[in-house]
């Protein structure tokens, strides 16, 4: 009896510190989203002023897999929207687009405050720094909740269009046991494997209003801006599905991340040293809970909209790679692997990632989540040639430290840090 009063008695105390953790989220949002509400919004134009055109991307937009590819010329596309989604290695990407618009001087649209575009809000264009009606951009990549009318206000008319997705069953797997303890419905879940009694019984556990639940269920058709609540058969993801290949250039498959990348650098005509990479906020793996065949069925099934977009654009991946020339691909992967392996040796002490407590430099320390330090980093090698040692600093900076290099004031993202790091100690986890 005693240990089932003082069971209950953590479970009330886990509440109420999440209810206060709640509380402060909304008005941390409340505050973020205020300056994006304002009457600008009425008064800017449905594009911006066409003259950044001029910076030399290629025009038009064709379905073919053979339009991607570029010709023997072709001008490096500097006008782009990544449309960063969650859990699919979009950090990555994110780390390529920032050294590319920093070493060309191009001009970021970036979010006022915090690391995101006022998330899960749906994207308003006036919640950009320094934002004014009519102001073009040459980049837009932050996490935002995709609305493309609003985006379009950013950029001109010729900007390539670009995003990731993943497996939905493993995406499903990293959104639930990094973000859990944010959910109410989710945070007093118990047991080894979370994820396997979540499966179990989906409806027990989530409800369509409840605080931020839409990371559990199709999280890729929330990003993009649609019900995350449609099961697949629903005419309105085939809807979403013509929408988005429509909008999007070309969509990339975590699952095949070189192959996409090497589909990228044709897209935007850049070169393999544009798009070298190390792997970015990776997950220690005594972290991921493993799916049998039998839970990975019930976490697509759960995710079926997701399941079905996913489907989509890894077919018209392959379609793009068979384009290419099969032969042609091993090269262009081998090239960046082997590029990529050269900088790890050159640029990472011990050549891997470690655990976050063995990260010497804060400036190269993750974002965790919330009562946990699950996410690797790496350390720089101190004995770099002067050469490579700018390069190297960038490929391990994490996304809120490269914000801050980059000029954008992190105050409420900070704010929620603190927050965040204070909560494992005051319920005494």
């Amino acid at each position: 009896m005693f240990g089932t009063e003082e069971k209950k008695m953590k479970l009330i105390r886990r509440l109420s510190i999440w209810v206060v953790l709640a509380s402060i989220t909304m008005v941390i949002r409340y505050l973020a989203d205020s300056p994006a509400r304002d009457n600008r919004l009425s008064v800017a134009p449905l594009s911006c002023s066409p003259n950044m055109s001029e910076l030399g991307n290629q025009p038009g937009h064709s379905d073919s897999p053979e339009s991607l590819f570029r010709a023997k010329e072709c001008t490096p596309t500097r006008n782009i929207m990544f449309l960063k989604t969650h859990k699919t290695a979009s950090s990555t990407i994110l780390n390529i687009l920032f050294r590319f618009g920093e070493k060309h001087q191009l001009k970021f649209a970036f979010p006022d405050s915090r690391n995101d575009f006022s998330y899960p809000s749906p994207f308003l264009c006036s919640g950009v720094k320094d934002f004014n009606p009519g102001d073009c951009f040459n980049i837009v990549c932050n996490h935002m909740r995709f609305d493309p009318r609003e985006v379009a206000r950013l950029l001109p008319e010729n900007s390539v269009y670009i995003t990731i997705l993943r497996d939905p069953a493993v995406m499903f797997e990293s959104s639930f046991n990094y973000y859990h303890k944010t959910i109410p419905f989710t945070y007093g879940i118990g047991g080894d494997n979370k994820v396997s009694e979540f499966l179990h019984d989906p409806w027990a556990y989530y409800s369509p209003q409840a605080y931020n639940s839409f990371y559990l269920r199709n999280l890729l058709m929330f990003d993009f801006g649609f019900d995350n609540n449609l099961e697949p058969e629903h005419p309105a993801v085939a809807g979403a599905i013509r929408r988005l290949s429509d909008r999007f250039r070309l969509v990339l498959i975590a699952e095949h991340f070189e192959e996409s990348l090497v589909l990228l650098k044709e897209a935007l005509c850049w070169t393999t040293e544009d798009l070298v990479f190390f792997q970015l906020n990776a997950r220690r793996r005594s972290s991921v809970s493993r799916l049998t065949p039998r839970l990975r069925a019930k976490a697509l099934a759960w995710n079926g909209a997701d399941w079905r977009l996913y489907l989509h654009f890894n077919a018209t991946l392959w379609a793009r790679v068979a384009a290419y020339g099969e032969e042609r691909m091993e090269r262009e992967v081998k090239e960046l692997r082997d590029m990529n392996a050269k900088l790890r040796a050159i640029c990472i002490e011990g050549g891997e990632a470690v655990e976050a407590a063995e990260i010497q430099d804060r400036g190269l320390l993750p974002w965790q989540p919330v009562g946990e330090e699950s996410i690797l980093g790496y350390n720089m090698r101190t004995n770099l040639e002067p050469k490579y040692r700018e390069l190297c600093r960038k490929m391990l900076t994490p996304e809120i430290q490269y914000l801050s290099d980059l000029g954008v004031n992190l105050w409420l993202t900070r704010l929620w840090g603190w927050i965040k790091d204070w909560i494992p100690v005051i319920v005494g986890n």
